[in-house]
């Protein structure tokens, strides 16, 4: 089992950047795929980035690559995006996710309860 705790979010404007931070507790964290997803207003949750194991690959929706950057720490068990150029559009609750990998939420296990980001135009 692994406990996940997302933190940073908040309010800003549109161009600033923003880092968010997903700490595990609980199973060896190196052991699983991690990823970011979010649920904007009104919407359906949609994946944003997904990190394997090692870090070594990163996966990226199309409407935040080039501005957003996940990476992970394995020896703090944390697990980061950082989100640059923010735009309204990119006003959602987001979560990090534990398990294989990928970018369907089918193939995670382990979820946080997000943490709410908010661009202002």
């Amino acid at each position: 089992q692994v406990q996940l705790v997302e933190s940073g979010g908040g309010l800003v404007q549109a161009g600033d950047s923003l880092t968010l931070s997903c700490e595990a507790s609980g199973d060896t964290f190196s052991n699983y795929a991690m990823g970011w997803f979010r649920r904007p207003p009104g919407k359906d949750r949609e994946f944003v980035a997904a990190l394997t194991q090692s870090g070594g690959n990163a996966y990226y929706a199309d409407s935040v690559k080039d501005r957003f950057t996940a990476s992970r720490v394995n020896n703090r068990n944390t697990v980061y995006p950082q989100m640059n150029s923010l735009t309204p559009d990119d006003t959602a609750v987001y979560y990090c996710a534990a398990g294989m990998g990928y970018t369907e939420e089918r193939y995670y296990d382990y979820w946080g309860q997000g943490t709410q980001v908010t661009v202002s135009s």
